[in-house]
């Protein structure tokens, strides 16, 4: 599995016009985020008689300058922020978003996913990458479980195909059947849209995955490790949650609501 970072929540140049020099000089030292003035402003827009344009540059220095007044460490700004959270207001942090390039997981994971309904997704096609030996792709790819490490796969007593066999071998031999499998479908002249019908679970794909944070924080605590879930979206999550705090270091908190 490889996560990569593509892109996130940035402020633009006519907004950034618009603010305070001592603040712009904040933000550009990077010791606020531009996804803190985000939420900033979308917070106060919902109890400020101010226009959202306008709360950065008026109400500014008084959240991001001034020490936190819950004697929780921080500035007002990080005060405010684990109020609304803590209150459950979170929609505010919807405007804020993350895209990562997904390579190498399961069709398994995949259908994990989809369970989570504001996420988006771009997913590599199985209909329109030919997954064949001799095409370029060079046949598919798969995820192997950890789990195979070390087990034995006895005789089938009945047919006496496998003798005891490690697990992964066995797994691998599964794997390689399907790709001999549709590979001969592909030759037979059966259209690779069906063909991929004998394509397993591990197939591996990629994925483009956007998630607004509100998302991005609900899927993480019911899919991170010690939840219950898979290993595999389990370190889907930590990944993710890993990329989102190399650049927005102050969500470290969040992730544990």
């Amino acid at each position: 599995m490889n996560i990569k970072l593509i892109a996130h929540t940035q402020l633009s140049h006519e907004f950034c016009d618009t603010i305070s020099s001592d603040i712009l000089k904040l933000i550009g030292d990077d010791v606020i985020k531009d996804s803190q003035v985000v939420a900033l402003t979308a917070i106060r827009t919902c109890y400020s008689p101010n226009k959202p344009s306008e709360i950065v540059d008026i109400e500014g220095e008084k959240y991001f300058k001034n020490k936190a007044t819950d004697g929780l460490g921080g500035t007002e700004a990080d005060r405010l922020f684990r109020h609304i959270t803590g209150s459950g207001h979170t929609s505010t942090l919807e405007h804020i978003s993350y895209t990562f390039s997904v390579e190498g997981v399961s069709r398994a994971l995949l259908a994990q996913l989809t369970r989570h309904r504001h996420l988006s997704f771009s997913v590599q096609s199985q209909r329109y990458v030919r997954m064949g030996s001799d095409d370029k792709i060079g046949g598919f790819e798969f995820v192997s479980p950890p789990s195979l490490s070390g087990k034995i796969a006895p005789t089938n007593d009945e047919h006496e195909v496998y003798v005891n066999c490690s697990a992964a071998d066995l797994f691998e031999e599964a794997m390689q059947d399907a790709q001999y499998t549709y590979d001969r479908l592909r030759k037979a002249g059966v259209p690779a849209e069906d063909a991929r019908m004998v394509l397993p679970n591990a197939a591996a794909t990629n994925i483009v995955l956007t998630g607004n944070l509100r998302t991005i924080l609900e899927f993480y605590n019911k899919r991170k490790h010690g939840k219950g879930a898979q290993w595999e979206v389990a370190d889907l999550a930590e990944g993710i949650k890993d990329s989102i705090l190399s650049v927005d270091s102050w969500l470290n908190k969040y992730f544990d609501y």
